[in-house]
């Protein structure tokens, strides 16, 4: 009888330090699966983000731009939220910074046709 508790004392205890192993085995591929997210899709769009708030805050009048809707327009006025966009002799619209799209070409700037 005794040697049945000791069998299965020593069963118990493989079965433990096989658990672990499994658990390891099965960690390694999670973490394995995030750091490929990580840099292939948190990194670039943190990036993104950040390069996208560094042109909007370096926008300076005289600046051409375009819009994210695709209106293009030279920068008159700017303020904390808006911008005032020229797109014509006599037309000028206000928009929000985030709806600028990119800087098209800086003022003094020449676009070369093709």
């Amino acid at each position: 009888m005794w040697f049945e508790g000791i069998a299965y004392a020593q069963a118990a205890a493989k079965n433990a330090g096989a658990g672990e192993q499994v658990m390891f085995t099965t960690v390694i591929p999670l973490v394995f699966l995030f750091g490929i997210f990580y840099f292939l899709l948190i990194r670039p769009q943190q990036r993104q983000k950040k390069d996208r708030e560094a042109m909007l805050a370096a926008v300076k009048k005289g600046d051409r731009v375009v819009t994210t809707s695709g209106l293009h327009g030279t920068v008159v006025g700017l303020n904390d939220n808006t911008v005032t966009l020229k797109v014509a002799d006599s037309v000028k619209l206000d928009f929000d910074r985030s709806a600028l799209g990119r800087i098209a070409s800086v003022s003094g700037e020449k676009e070369s046709g093709g």
